[in-house]
C-alpha cells in the first residue's frame, strides 16, 4: 500500500479537477500497529490494526469543503471528489481559506530521524508488558492491578497540492505502561508510569517503569484534603506541560484573529517571568511532534515563541495569517477529515537550573501537584481552576498525600510567578520541567 501513495494522490487531485475544483490539496495516511495488554500476569488481548485513509479539500472560487474516506478504489475516489465539489458549491464564501503560493511551499524535505525500522514481535511486546506489571506488583503493599500494555506503530503521511507541492514522511512509535492499585482503610488508590519513544532503544527499562508505578501508588495511600488558602503550588513534570499547552492555545493565530485570547494584545510584551522561554521545534530529531513540512506544504522551522518571558509570535496557518495581515509560520497541522489548522509540534518550555527537590525545599507550606482532574480554564480572561491531587509540603519536605483539591488563579498572574526546575523530560511532544507558581488559591476544606 505504501508504494501506491503517489498514485492515490495523483488520482485524488486529478478527480478533483475533473469534478470542477479550481484548486485542491490532499492527504494520504497509512499506518499499522500492534499491541498487547496483560493483567495479573496473564495476557488479556493482542491486537493488530492496519488503516489507510485519504482526505481531500477542494476550492471552488472562495468556497471550500473537506471530505475523507477509507475506501481507496478508483470509483470511490471519483465519487469522493464529486461530493467534495458539490459540498463546496453550497458552502459560504471564505476569503481566508487558500492554498499556499508556490514561493511559500517547502522545496527541501529534511531528514529528521523519525523512523526506527525495528519491529518487535507480539512475544516481545508481551514480555515488555509483563515485566513492567510484574515489577509494579512486586512493590510491597500493592494489592491489585489495572494491567500493563506495550505497543508499536508506524504512520506514513503524504501531503500534496494542486499547485505543485508533494511531500511524504513516516514515523515510528514504541511504548509501554503499567497501572496498579493499593488500599488503606477502605480507600483505594492507583497510579501509573509509562515510557514512550520514536526509537525502541530510547525506551526506559520496563522494570524501572513498573517499580515507579508501584511506588507512586503506595505514596498516595492515606490522602486527605488540603487546607484552604493561598499557597505556592509546584507542578510535577508529569502535569506541568498543561501550563505550556494553555500558553500555546492562547497564542494560536485563530484565537488571536477571533479576539478570544487573553494574550491578544501582548505581542512584544512580557507575558511570563523573565526566565521563561518556550520553543516550538518541529525539526527536532526523534521528536514525537516532528515533521519535515507542515499540513499546508510549508517549510518547518524552529521558533522561539516566548523569549525570557517576552512574547515573540503567533502560531499561524495560511488562513489566520491572511486574516491578521501576517506571513504564515509553517505551523499548520492536518487531519484527513478537516482543513489545516495552526498548532504546535515539539512544544518545549526550557528548563531552569535548580532541581525539583530544591523547589520543594524552598516551600514552607504548599502543594505538590502530581495529577490534574478536570479543567475550567478560560482563554478569553485567563481565569484558571482545576481539580488536583498530590502531596502537601511542610517546612520544605513532603508531609503527606492530598486529594480532592482545587487550585485556582489567573494565567496572567500565574505566568509571572513561575520558577522552573531542571527536570525536563522530552519524551512527549509537549514538555515542561517541574515548576513552582506562587500565590495560587488552594481549596480543600481540611
Amino acid at each position: 500500500m505504501s508504494d501506491d501513495f503517489s498514485k492515490l494522490m495523483d488520482m485524488l487531485l486529478d478527480r478533483a479537477r475533473k469534478a470542477g475544483a479550481d484548486a485542491a490539496d490532499g492527504i494520504v495516511v497509512g499506518g499499522h500497529g500492534h499491541g498487547v495488554s496483560v493483567r495479573m500476569g496473564a495476557v488479556e488481548s493482542i491486537e493488530r490494526s492496519e488503516d489507510h485513509d485519504i482526505g481531500l479539500r477542494v476550492f471552488v472560487g472562495q468556497r471550500n469543503a473537506s471530505i475523507s474516506t477509507s475506501r481507496l478504489d478508483e470509483d470511490s475516489i471519483t465519487t469522493l471528489a464529486e461530493r467534495a465539489v458539490a459540498m463546496a458549491k453550497l458552502a459560504p464564501e471564505d476569503p481566508y481559506a487558500m492554498l499556499a503560493e508556490p514561493h511559500q511551499l517547502a522545496t527541501e524535505i529534511p531528514e529528521l530521524d523519525m523512523f526506527d525500522a525495528s519491529t518487535p514481535s507480539a512475544e516481545d511486546l508481551k514480555s515488555r508488558a509483563l515485566e513492567a506489571e510484574d515489577a509494579a506488583r512486586a512493590v510491597p503493599g500493592i494489592t491489585n492491578s489495572e494491567g500493563g500494555s506495550a505497543s508499536h506503530g508506524v504512520v506514513d503521511v503524504m501531503i500534496a497540492t494542486s499547485n505543485g507541492f508533494s511531500g511524504r514522511y513516516n514515523r515510528s512509535s514504541f511504548g509501554f505502561s503499567a497501572m496498579v492499585l493499593s488500599e488503606k482503610d477502605g480507600v483505594m488508590e492507583r497510579d501509573y508510569d509509562y515510557s514512550s519513544a520514536v526509537y525502541e532503544a530510547d525506551l526506559k527499562p520496563p522494570r524501572d517503569v513498573g517499580r515507579n508505578a508501584g511506588e507512586r501508588t503506595m505514596e498516595r495511600l492515606g490522602a486527605i484534603r488540603p487546607p484552604t488558602g493561598d499557597f505556592p503550588v509546584i507542578y510535577d513534570n508529569r502535569v506541568s506541560r498543561s501550563i505550556a499547552s494553555h500558553i500555546a492555545s492562547a497564542i494560536n493565530g485563530s484565537a488571536i484573529a477571533r479576539g478570544t485570547s487573553f494574550l491578544k494584545d501582548k505581542m512584544g510584551e512580557a507575558i511570563a517571568a523573565s526566565g521563561i522561554t518556550l520553543v516550538d521545534d518541529p525539526l527536532r530529531p526523534r521528536g514525537m511532534g516532528s515533521s519535515p513540512f507542515d499540513g499546508e506544504g510549508l517549510a518547518r522551522r524552529r521558533r522561539v515563541m516566548v523569549d525570557n518571558g517576552v512574547l515573540q509570535g503567533w502560531f499561524l496557518d495560511l488562513a489566520a495569517a491572511k486574516q491578521l495581515g501576517l506571513d504564515p509560520t509553517g505551523n499548520a497541522g492536518r487531519g484527513v477529515g478537516s482543513a489545516p489548522s495552526a498548532g504546535t509540534s515539539n512544544w518545549i518550555m526550557e528548563p531552569g537550573e535548580i532541581s525539583r527537590d530544591a523547589l520543594i525545599a524552598g516551600v514552607d507550606e504548599g502543594f505538590l501537584v502530581t495529577e490534574m482532574i478536570g479543567s475550567s480554564v478560560s482563554l478569553i480572561t485567563g481565569d484558571y481552576s482545576r481539580g488536583a491531587s498530590g502531596f502537601w509540603i511542610k517546612n520544605g519536605k513532603i508531609s503527606h498525600p492530598v486529594t480532592e483539591a482545587t487550585i485556582a488563579g489567573n494565567l496572567n498572574d500565574m505566568l509571572m510567578n513561575i520558577t522552573l526546575a531542571d527536570d525536563l523530560d522530552l519524551t512527549q511532544s509537549t514538555a515542561a520541567p517541574s515548576l513552582r507558581i506562587d500565590g495560587m488559591t488552594v481549596a480543600g476544606g481540611a
